[in-house]
């Protein structure tokens, strides 16, 4: 967005026009006819009823501690949900406050509730979380010993960025309700913590300012929502952090090509492009419609990701770190099909819970809330079709059909597959792999997001199960996994979809590290007649012939052996509703299966239990061709 400061200037300038402050995220009517049509429109009871639910809750707990025992569990340890667990409780817990006061503000216990956490997050020693830390003044060991020595640089990383736009917001939406006190004190902190240090350092000096993903739209957008909110009446140095805040966001933007495709997965979209819509819209009230970061065809390709990127419902194409079952901010979804006409709004009964965040966020917490239009009525299933994303070289593919086990009923069907490079943003190394999905339940899975750990994100990352290849539906070589690297890519040999039938070809030999290994193409045919069935065949050309070669499929339903070449994944007993099985038939003749039972580590730290059916040659030779067929049945 090339913008200059002049005018950027004209723009914050012309839409001066009319009183200030205002209250941006209620532009279109009063405060008060805001709140009475969210009172009395039943289309928002559900919300509500789930707000005074969880602040009720609230209202019996104390203001969780956030001690230094805590703080210092990252650095001896490596562990983060210790700290981090009270840190969103306490966000959660100023999120709800601050609604359910906006909702009612008479009610003093409310009040009262909300002004003890508000000073209490003002009192923290850091809004950044320990693991954002590592060698940042806040940590370092420079001890003062003169009257003379500068300020220290204060760290901003997502979460101290989030706080600052979220207390700015909330004392902007409260600013007739709380006390001078308050307000001042939040005023002191946002400016301290977040405005201050990003305008005091020259360009390029926090590392997300060059960032090519989320880290870039939630830190920018949430330093230029807070400097709207806070330098309202101050155009000029506005206009300075504004001036920042738009190289960030177009190093966001350059992490999306054309497809619009999120290779972060689902979550990390809902998380950066949100920031990126909660600033863009600020800007386009403050502005007066001057500057719209909308309206540009690339952020519109990015608006329509969600509609390529979920099986079914609630369940994720979740390649990277993206949870299995994702929530959709309906709030956030309405806004943007109100905005884009081509975009249609998915189904409400799709929304996340109010509480189901468990980060806490205010941005699209209230937003769900504001955001939300009765008028868009119960919304739309995830369309019945085939989408290949070619610069991600993503496919989806989503069908329909009868089945005859049980209950004759309809049912879903899913597949994905995916080429790419094993340097993407949040990277697994898993080039090759896919998901099968049908009747509620991810046959051949992808692992998603582990529980984040300091060696999550350092030498350590592909030695845990959902990043490396070893967590994934691709082959194993000679005992040997995919490696990590921009070069250890896919080349897309083909990519058709059709009404009867998808086909995708690629040729993943480059992801592996092996000298030996001449040709790997990996070829899906997908066939949507009928109960749908995949086609899998993998070819193989070595030099010299394979001590090992194994095909690893990843499943979180226990296999059985049905007979000679035959394996039936059944999830009836896990879940007894389930209208569908998947029938896998291998080369028995060529390949031994082995049944490898694993535990995987989920994302907040329960333990999943998975099971990597592994088909091994049984007498590998130079070339190989290995053919699978998965039908449901």
């Amino acid at each position: 967005m090339m913008i200059g400061r002049a005018e950027i200037l004209a723009a914050l300038t012309n839409g001066e026009q009319g009183a200030l402050p205002r209250q941006y995220l209620i532009s279109k009517t009063t405060p008060e006819e805001k709140r009475n049509e969210i009172v009395n429109e039943p289309a928002y009871r559900a919300l509500i009823e789930e707000i005074q639910d969880e602040v009720i809750h609230l209202l019996q707990e104390p203001i969780p501690d956030l001690p230094y025992s805590l703080f210092r569990l990252f650095e001896e340890t490596g562990t983060r949900l210790e700290y981090e667990q009270p840190y969103f409780a306490r966000r959660k817990r100023v999120m709800g406050l601050a609604i359910a006061v906006w909702l009612d503000p008479d009610n003093s216990a409310y009040m009262e509730a909300l002004q003890e956490i508000l000073w209490a997050i003002c009192n923290e020693f850091t809004w950044c979380l320990p693991a954002h830390l590592s060698g940042t003044a806040e940590t370092g060991v420079v001890v003062r010993k003169s009257l003379n020595t500068p300020a220290d640089e204060v760290a901003i990383d997502l979460f101290s960025a989030e706080t600052g736009f979220a207390l700015s917001e909330i004392s902007r939406l409260l600013e007739d309700y709380l006390p001078t006190a308050i307000r001042k004190r939040i005023a002191d902190e946002v400016f301290r913590r977040v405005l201050f240090p990003f305008a005091a350092q020259r360009p390029g000096m926090f590392s997300w300012e060059t960032s090519t993903h989320n880290w870039a739209s939630v830190c920018a957008g949430s330093i230029g929502s807070a400097a709207i909110y806070m330098l309202e009446d101050n155009p000029e140095e506005l206009a300075d952090v504004l001036l920042r805040v738009f190289p960030v966001l177009d190093c966001f933007l350059q992490g999306y090509e054309d497809d619009g495709a999120c290779r972060e997965g689902y979550g990390y979209w809902q998380y950066g492009f949100g920031y990126y819509t909660y600033f863009a819209d600020l800007l386009y009230q403050r502005t007066g419609g001057a500057i719209d970061l909308l309206a540009d065809e690339k952020v519109h390709a990015i608006a329509r990701f969600p509609l390529a990127c979920f099986l079914e419902g609630r369940k994720v194409v979740n390649f990277s770190d993206s949870a299995p079952e994702a929530g959709l901010f309906l709030g956030l979804a309405h806004f943007l099909g109100g905005y884009y006409p081509d975009l249609p709004v998915p189904e409400s009964r799709l929304r996340s819970a109010y509480a189901e965040d468990h980060c806490g966020r205010f941005a699209p917490g209230v937003r769900n809330l504001f955001w939300f239009r009765p008028e868009a009525g119960q919304g739309e299933p995830w369309p019945l079709t085939s989408i290949y994303l070619d610069d991600a070289e993503w496919l989806i593919s989503r069908c329909e059909a009868e089945t005859g086990h049980g209950t004759r009923q309809m049912e879903r069907f899913a597949f994905a597959a995916k080429g790419g490079h094993n340097d993407e943003p949040h990277n697994h190394n898993d080039v090759g792999h896919f998901i099968l999905y049908g009747g509620g339940t991810s046959f051949l899975a992808d692992l998603g997001s582990g529980l984040y750990t300091k060696s999550y994100f350092r030498e350590g990352r592909y030695s845990i199960l959902c990043n490396g290849s070893q967590g994934h539906s691709v082959p194993i070589l000679n005992g040997l996994h995919q490696l990590q690297g921009y070069d250890r890519r896919a080349e897309v040999v083909k990519s058709v979809t059709g009404a009867e039938a998808d086909h995708f070809v690629i040729e993943l030999s480059r992801a592996y590290g092996s000298l030996d290994l001449e040709q790997l193409e990996r070829s899906f045919t997908w066939k949507k007649s009928g109960l749908p069935e995949l086609l899998l065949e993998d070819t193989f050309s070595f030099s010299t012939p394979p001590d090992s070669l194994v095909e690893r499929f990843i499943s979180l339903t226990a296999p059985t052996l049905q007979g000679h070449g035959i394996v039936l994944l059944d999830p009836e007993e896990s879940s007894p509703s389930s209208n569908v099985r998947l029938k896998i038939v291998y080369p028995a003749d060529e390949m031994e299966l082995r049944i490898v039972p694993l535990v995987h580590l989920a994302h907040m730290g329960e333990p999943v239990e998975v099971y990597a059916l592994d088909f091994h040659w049984i007498r590998p030779v130079r070339q190989m061709k290995a053919r699978f067929v998965f039908t449901f049945v």
